[in-house]
């Protein structure tokens, strides 16, 4: 249907996410990022089993500027080793889909 992917992200706070979203957006990299506020996150990091609240984004981009939005994020991020997680779009309303490639041409 399209080259539209959807992004995961995770980072320690609402703002932290939203100042990154901004910047991503503003760059054009990404369409639009929604922000869930609070979820929970165990993991494993340093041989520790953590259970930490973080907040969760979720991205719209295309694949074509996935790269870019990696490096972005890795840039801009605190984790040293942030979550970002690419997932393709099978199917979507086609005016959606449409406007997410416009908002990201360059």
């Amino acid at each position: 249907m399209s080259d539209i992917v959807a992004g995961l992200i995770t980072g320690p706070d609402r703002e932290q996410l939203l100042r990154l979203g901004r910047a991503l957006v503003e760059e054009r990299l990404i369409a639009c990022l929604n922000v869930a506020d609070r979820v929970t996150s165990v993991y494993r990091w340093e041989g520790e089993v953590c259970e930490e609240a973080e907040a969760l984004g979720i991205l719209k981009t295309t694949a074509a500027r996935s790269d870019a939005v990696e490096r972005r994020i890795r840039e801009l991020h605190p984790y040293d080793v942030p979550e970002v997680l690419f997932i393709p779009v099978t199917a979507g309303s086609v005016p959606y889909v449409n406007w997410v490639s416009e908002q990201v041409s360059e």
